[in-house]
């Protein structure tokens, strides 16, 4: 027995315990979150919702799947890229051809259905993989990142995934993977003229993809923003939870107390809009406690990434930063009507069960980062023998 309690006290000093508290935290109040926010459809004989049910199985597995990942050496994880690209790639395609989505947006198909009336997200996954991949394409290209040929490379290895999750109607995956692609390929050097160029495409690519690439429905989320009075269908679910959000002052109403949360008033009041939720019942105070916690989650993934004694997992650890920090920019400007819906998730405290565990993929990943930074000396990737259709002959 003292033996087994060594090695779990080992175990857990080599641990970022100071991450994994902090995402135990957030997870802990974002289901406290949910259960309020789905009380309205808790059966009468079930302490919780569905929903909250769904999403603590899916925090647990997750936290433990956290916990598995961060034991395998990222050298191992890097070493397996081509897998986890093929694997990826695959997912995607399979979203493509087999995809389902809300029966209201028969334009999407982001989802997976799977055995038993369950539902996975591939691009969810798809993400961490993407960070991954990337991560060893910008290590393995360092030497030549100022190279105009090499930069085109790394922009059609950001572009695969985003126009195939673009194809399936995800727009909101699609916007966190030309973030995480931004900060990744910057963090890795990437000239100053070659920036001012991507600032020139994305600025010729803005008609053309008003033009070819929007449907409708985004086009009128957009201009709902700019010409509320218009579009009051479209503008209602933002309108509704601005409004639940300033009625909270700051205190808020009270947990379970919220009048447009308790009467169902907030649409996807548990995922897209659970910052209103929160604004409502917890006020501006709950707001800035909420965001705090991500804050200190993004900080120590960097703080992580700085501490990292090789270039890819320091790229890999800004590049879950950059995917955290979109999430909640974007979902947090929706619920302030800064930002069009776009159907992105709040990390750690809107409800789902895919989007749950492939977030603690990424939090085992920096798990693993730091674990193994402190057990070893680095490994240089790039003069490693991994193979790759970067490497040079």
């Amino acid at each position: 027995m003292s033996a087994i309690l060594s090695v779990i006290k080992k175990a857990w000093r080599e641990t970022d315990n100071t991450l994994l508290l902090l995402c135990m935290a957030a997870s802990c109040f974002g289901c406290l979150m949910v259960t309020s926010a789905t009380e309205y459809s808790r059966p009468a004989d079930s302490l919780i919702s569905r929903d909250v049910r769904a999403m603590l199985i899916a925090v647990v597995v997750g936290i433990v799947g956290a916990l598995i990942i961060s034991f395998i050496d990222y050298e191992v994880i890097i070493r397996l890229w081509p897998v986890i690209a093929g694997v990826c790639i695959l997912l995607l395609l399979l979203t493509l051809v087999f995809g389902v989505g809300p029966n209201e947006r028969s334009d999407v198909r982001s989802w997976l259905q799977l055995p038993g009336g369950y539902y996975f997200q591939p691009s969810e996954l798809v993400k961490i993989g993407f960070i991954v991949t990337f991560g060893v394409h910008l290590d393995i290209v360092k030497d030549k990142i100022r190279n105009f040929k090499t930069v085109l490379l790394l922009c059609l290895h950001g572009a695969i995934p985003t126009v195939l999750v673009m194809l399936a109607g995800d727009m909101g995956s699609s916007l966190i993977f030309l973030i995480i692609f931004a900060v990744m390929i910057f963090m890795g050097g990437i000239a100053p003229k070659h920036i001012a160029l991507g600032f020139a495409a994305v600025a010729a690519a803005v008609p053309i993809a008003w033009r070819f690439v929007l449907g409708d429905i985004q086009k009128n989320r957009i201009l709902a923003l700019l010409y509320p009075e218009d579009y009051p269908d479209i503008i209602y679910q933002q309108d509704r939870g601005i409004t639940a959000i300033g009625s909270g002052g700051w205190t808020g109403a009270g947990l379970f107390q919220g009048q447009y949360t308790q009467n169902h008033l907030i649409p996807e009041g548990e995922n897209d809009m659970i910052f209103a939720v929160i604004g409502e019942e917890l006020g501006f105070l709950g707001c800035l406690f909420a965001l705090f916690i991500l804050a200190m989650i993004i900080l120590k993934i960097v703080s992580t990434g700085n501490q990292s004694r090789d270039n890819a997992t320091s790229l890999m650890c800004y590049g879950l930063a950059a995917m955290l920090t979109g999430q909640i920019a974007v979902n947090v400007g929706m619920c302030l009507m800064l930002l069009p819906v776009v159907g992105i998730t709040l990390p750690f405290y809107s409800a789902g069960g895919s989007s749950t565990l492939c977030l603690y993929v990424g939090i085992g990943l920096a798990l693993s980062i730091y674990r193994h930074n402190r057990e070893g000396a680095a490994v240089n990737f790039r003069l490693s023998r991994i193979r790759t259709p970067f490497s040079e002959d």
